[in-house]
């Protein structure tokens, strides 16, 4: 009798607000695509966790939660792409900017590499969502987006 109290024990729910996690699908088809994603505490409740993802707010049970042990500037890195990443997003975008904000929803470190900010600032300059600390430094014009045309040299 008291292996089955303690496996049916409900561990107290430590996750603060503002704390960033990983997605775990599990077994959870409701989950499905939002495995990997991290996603940010906003609420916390008994038995589970409302948090922001790339695309949203969803409530998560806390089986379906791991956090990543951020640092709190680390988290505050997170909350500030996701902010970015929030601004663009609408169900309205072409799938591949759906599918390239999913990436950047899913990546597993607290800042994005240099081609990943620019894929970002690319989409928020096209959709006209760009924050005003960025707008302020950056120019549309400075990404080299150019393509060298290969030049046809078997003589058709």
């Amino acid at each position: 009798m008291q292996r089955i109290i303690e496996r049916t024990k409900v561990l107290p729910n430590t996750y603060p607000i503002g704390e960033v996690c990983q997605i775990l699908a599990l077994d959870n088809p409701e989950l499905r695509g939002k495995g990997g994603c991290w996603a940010i505490v906003s609420a916390v409740n008994d038995f589970s966790c409302s948090v922001r993802i790339w695309d949203g707010e969803y409530t998560i049970g806390l089986k379906h939660l791991k956090s990543y042990d951020y640092l709190p500037q680390e988290c505050q890195q997170i909350q500030s792409l996701s902010d970015r990443i929030s601004r663009v997003y609408s169900d309205s975008l072409e799938d591949t900017a759906k599918s390239l904000l999913q990436s950047l929803g899913k990546v597993n470190r607290p800042y994005l590499t240099a081609v990943e900010e620019k894929l970002l600032k690319v989409l928020e300059s096209e959709y006209g969502r760009i924050p005003q600390t960025i707008l302020a430094n950056w120019h549309p014009m400075s990404l080299d987006c150019s393509f060298n045309r290969v030049s046809n040299t078997t003589g058709q």
